[in-house]
């Protein structure tokens, strides 16, 4: 929904919606301060522990900072937490996305992707954790992905160069192979990219959820080296019709989704593995898929 207001409505309108409830976010962060309702780094590990998330774990974050309330020390504090819960043995990624709406959009304006200077749009959690430093980032010009830690390295290699950004060779599928947990920190369903593993692991899919244009993008990789690449893109007409929050029932129900606070913020655990499987076996006995999620 909100890539679809994005794409139809007015900048000025967005524009000035946006100015509004960042004055809201700051005008609450304010009084939670005042009345000394912080949430610390610490706190935040004693929740991530309460949840299951243990040393040595892979750990895909997709989180709203502004939904947790008053944060000490912001962004890094969130970073940090969740850095020592999963330990030195652990694995932290991250969506590292340069564009919010549609990307048949953003690759139409002919974007070059740079691995160090590319932002990314995902919020302001992941832009900071992209700048951090031994943090590796996969060259992939519309569905980047950022990492650190013992896995960081194998989940970001391959990503380059691959028609579809969710098949076998993505970090997003690389977390269903390494039974990463998904955490979504004050976000729902609709930010749950890991859904597409499964579209790109069945073959014949029946829905056209990749537009039919393949796209020359060019790269500056992270050694100055400028790279051409062909891509595929979601359709967004198909993309306008995805029913994600549908979901949440089925993998309560299936055991692998739990749901916790942070904060203010409503979260959610979801097991990576467990869910592939679940939404691909589903789609061959019953046709359940993100557009018929009721099945055939």
């Amino acid at each position: 929904m909100r890539a679809l207001l994005l794409y139809i409505l007015p900048q000025s309108v967005i524009d000035f919606y946006k100015k509004g409830k960042k004055n809201k976010r700051l005008k609450y962060r304010a009084l939670l301060k005042k009345e000394n309702k912080i949430v610390t780094k610490q706190f935040i590990v004693d929740e991530l522990h309460k949840v299951g998330i243990i040393d040595g774990d892979v750990v895909m974050l997709h989180a709203s900072l502004s939904k947790i309330g008053f944060v000490e020390q912001g962004a890094h504090s969130v970073i940090d937490a969740f850095m020592e819960a999963v330990g030195f043995e652990g694995t932290l990624v991250m969506p590292a996305f340069p564009a919010i709406g549609f990307n048949y959009d953003y690759l139409s304006t002919n974007p070059v992707f740079n691995y160090y200077l590319t932002p990314s749009k995902m919020g302001i959690i992941t832009e900071v954790f992209r700048n951090k430093s031994n943090v590796l980032r996969s060259l992939h010009p519309t569905d980047s992905v950022c990492a650190f830690g013992k896995h960081a390295y194998y989940l970001v290699k391959d990503h380059f160069n691959q028609l579809t950004p969710y098949n076998t060779f993505s970090p997003f599928y690389r977390l269903c192979e390494l039974k990463a947990k998904i955490v979504l920190l004050g976000v729902d369903l609709n930010s749950l990219t890991n859904f597409h593993t499964s579209e790109d692991a069945i073959s014949n899919f029946k829905f056209p959820v990749y537009h039919q244009t393949e796209f020359r993008v060019g790269l500056e990789d992270e050694n100055g080296f400028i790279k051409t690449m062909l891509t595929k893109v979601h359709n967004p007409e198909w993309s306008k019709k995805r029913k994600c929050n549908e979901f949440i029932f089925y993998f309560e129900e299936a055991g692998f989704l739990k749901h916790f606070k942070i904060g203010d913020a409503s979260c959610m655990i979801i097991d990576a593995y467990q869910m592939h499987h679940w939404l691909v076996n589903n789609y061959i006995s019953k046709g359940i898929s993100l557009y018929t999620p009721k099945g055939n």
